[in-house]
């Protein structure tokens, strides 16, 4: 009794309003002064987080690498524009609403660390670097340098324009997990070639979530005359880090996945000097040729979507970024060291935490990952991600904040009995 006195006399009367917002602010107020790896244990603070959001609790969701739920006041927030939108559009959208783009562009780029002009508001991470691959220059014989384990999107579109324009795509391997980030570097610039033109890689992988040397790779192809692209799509708002810490020349992501975004929202950066020379995927008018604003010309589309990350963004910053990363170490530490026990489970992420945060692949041997991840959903309504690549396969795992320990313990429960069967 006397701890929960505390609680409500530190939260305040936010403690008990149903808005998400509040709820996100009361566990601030819990965990305020504490490290964060302190209060990534505090079921007190995540309790708040948790009941922000609207999710079914009848089932596990640990598939949050596609796309994540939004909280209560992200979609109120959607609603409300939407609502207002349709009262009279050509006012209300265009006029009244779509402005405020401006604000959001203004926020994000302050909270990744660029300048506004150098951030555009894209759909997807899938958009903006689309927008970066087929609007760059390239010759036949020029060689794109990526890997293997990018995502398949991605290495469609370059060889797309292999099969058009002749350019050559290299890809590189690596293990899973691979021994270092001076292991991932050093394949990186071993591959590099007279003819290499672009690098173009995660920030972190879908497949398993492994973290890339980001910074080091783009500034040793910078020294080479190559430019770098940057697939952050499960990065942004996941684990702390600014532009200051990646230093590449283009990074797309995705806002619907770690900043919780309503779903269709993304952004793109391009190095202030580079948007002259990178061609719009929709055509724009050459008085925008250096116009961030160009790689956002896509015709009719609904302002809400993009107005309400505002609401995502200080969702986001009211728990932490600090707070975030730690807890989602802390759910993966829950699943991946006791089933690590198992005989012939693999982890085939690295669990040192400049490698990794959220997401995880664990194999079994002997056992389909696409018959295990149709068992924890057929009988445990747990839902899971089958990963299959030429070189392994397993399944993702992907808790987020508003996932309990409850819920990790039942995977855990549910993977044991299928394994020991």
């Amino acid at each position: 009794m006397q701890r929960r006195n505390f609680l409500r006399a530190a939260a305040g009367s936010a403690f008990f309003l149903p808005d998400s917002l509040s709820r996100a602010n009361a566990a601030n107020s819990i965990g305020n002064n504490r490290p964060a790896y302190d209060v990534a244990k505090d079921e007190d603070f995540w309790r708040e987080i948790q009941q922000a959001f609207t999710v079914d609790r009848n089932l596990v969701n640990l598939n949050n690498g596609g796309v994540c739920p939004s909280p209560r006041v992200v979609q109120d927030a959607m609603r409300r524009q939407l609502e207002f939108s349709n009262m009279a559009p050509a006012i209300n959208m265009w006029r009244v609403l779509e402005p405020e783009v401006e604000s959001v562009r203004r926020r994000l780029a302050a909270n990744f660390g660029c300048d506004p002009e150098e951030l555009a508001i894209t759909r997807n991470a899938s958009e903006s670097l689309e927008i970066c691959q087929f609007g760059m220059d390239l010759k036949p014989g020029d060689e794109v340098l990526t890997t293997d384990q990018d995502y398949p999107r991605m290495l469609t579109t370059w060889e797309q324009r292999v099969r058009r324009e002749g350019i050559v795509l290299k890809k590189i391997s690596f293990p899973t997990p691979p021994p270092s980030l001076d292991d991932l570097y050093t394949r990186f610039e071993a591959a590099v070639t007279p003819k290499t033109r672009v690098i173009h890689f995660c920030h972190i992988t879908n497949l398993t979530g492994q973290i890339f040397p980001v910074k080091r790779i783009s500034q040793m192809a910078r020294q080479r005359g190559i430019e770098t692209i940057v697939d952050g799509a499960h990065a942004y708002a996941q684990f702390p880090f600014t532009y200051a810490d990646l230093d590449c020349d283009y990074y797309g992501t995705s806002l619907h996945k770690w900043l919780l975004a309503p779903h269709g929202t993304g952004f793109l950066f391009v190095k202030k000097s580079k948007i002259r020379k990178l061609w719009p995927l929709m055509a724009a008018p050459q008085s925008m040729a250096d116009n961030i604003r160009k790689f956002e010309e896509i015709g009719t589309h609904p302002a809400a979507n993009h107005n309400a990350i505002a609401e995502a963004l200080t969702f986001h910053e009211a728990i932490g970024v600090e707070r975030k990363a730690a807890r989602l170490r802390y759910l993966r530490g829950l699943w991946t060291e006791p089933l690590t026990r198992l005989p012939g489970v693999i982890v085939r992420t690295s669990a040192d935490p400049e490698q990794s945060c959220g997401i995880a692949l664990v194999s079994v041997a002997g056992k389909s990952c696409r018959t295990l991840a149709d068992q924890l959903w057929d009988r445990y309504q747990i839902i899971v991600t089958p990963i299959v690549h030429a070189d392994f396969e397993g399944l993702r795992i992907t808790p987020n904040v508003y996932t309990t320990v409850g819920e990790v313990r039942s995977f855990v429960d549910a993977m044991t009995k299928l394994v020991s069967s």
